[in-house]
């Protein structure tokens, strides 16, 4: 098949680089108005378009979006438009607001809208998700989730991020609903500064903690910050009745144990999102080959991506107003 790529920024190449070597993918079309995309056609043999327009016009089978957020919405209905299956990077869009018109343009269409979370196709959260709906654990009481960056982004990536439960702990949001097929109801949201200034200065949260209540009284609890200077920590813990298991417990977890004679963790720390994750970011696109080919339905799909986005949205009312947010408070579809 041949695929087109829209955006050739750090994710993007990588995108580019991991379909040209599957072999479902035949040539690539890339464009990206900010890059040099002759350059980026050269390392990875593909043709170059000038704009999205002119290669939806060259015949592209699907199209992966990896250009910057505003973008998003426009590129999404333009494929759509064209009955060209799309991958778009998460978020759907800067804003609910945006992302909810989105949804009712795709929806009826018959073109399949593949939204980029790549923890579910991470063999640790598959892993999770299968044990849970195998009923290993039995009945689910807590679940833990964190995500804890090495380094907070730059300055303009935070004004522009839309806040850290926007950005960062989204992943969580949707991991915990893929993973144990339930809800979220109600949440509750705390957050501070203890590191960057201009964090703060952009109205922004560096460390935030939200308790959640899914719909069938299970507690999660998410844990996330910006600076965590041993690595890129991302783990998720499942307490059951009949069982508790953990994603991200290995050699590469960045936290050091200061019990005797213990040796665990001992390999490198994951230091890098891409790092961590690169296994699942190849998986996800190999799946897009397949929804492209009509043999896979979306596995994350505009309604699933905006799901997390609502409690998102709770979670960053919570901690401005100090109380505890039901979702359904906040969402507009």
């Amino acid at each position: 098949m041949r695929i087109g790529i829209l955006g050739l920024g750090r994710i993007g190449a990588f995108h580019a680089e991991t379909l040209s070597a599957l072999d479902a993918v035949t040539s690539l079309v890339v464009a990206d108005p900010f890059a040099d995309a002759e350059a980026a056609a050269g390392r990875f043999g593909a043709e170059v378009a000038g704009s999205p327009e002119e290669m939806l016009a060259a015949g592209v089978d699907g199209v992966v979006v990896a250009a910057a957020t505003d973008a998003h919405p426009a590129l999404i209905l333009a494929a759509v438009e064209a009955g060209v299956p799309v991958f778009c990077e998460k978020p759907v869009a800067r804003t609910m607001t945006e992302g909810v018109r989105v949804l009712k343009a795709v929806e009826g269409a018959g073109v399949p809208v593949q939204i980029g979370y790549n923890r579910r196709f991470d063999a640790g959260f598959t892993a999770a998700r299968a044990a849970v709906h195998a009923g290993e654990l039995g009945a689910l009481h807590t679940v833990r989730c964190t995500t804890l960056d090495p380094a907070p982004p730059p300055a303009a990536y935070v004004a522009a991020s839309g806040g850290i439960f926007r950005d960062c702990s989204v992943h969580d949001f949707d991991v915990i609903r893929w993973v144990t097929g339930r809800e979220v109801t109600e949440v509750y949201a705390v957050g501070g500064n203890r590191g960057a200034e201009y964090i703060r200065e952009a109205g922004d949260a560096d460390t935030t903690g939200a308790v959640l209540t899914l719909d069938d009284g299970t507690i999660a609890v998410v844990s996330n910050s910006r600076h965590n200077a041993r690595g890129y920590d991302v783990r998720m813990e499942l307490h059951g009745f009949a069982d508790s298991i953990a994603v991200g417990l290995d050699d590469r977890l960045p936290l050091r144990s200061v019990e005797p004679g213990v040796a665990f963790p001992a390999g490198t720390p994951h230091d890098f999102f891409m790092d961590r994750f690169t296994d699942a970011y190849r998986a996800e696109l190999a799946a897009f080959t397949e929804v492209v080919a009509g043999r896979l339905p979306s596995p994350c799909t505009v309604a699933d991506a905006l799901e997390a986005g609502w409690i998102a949205e709770a979670c960053t009312l919570s901690l401005r107003e100090h109380r505890p947010v039901p979702v359904e408070e906040v969402r507009t579809v």
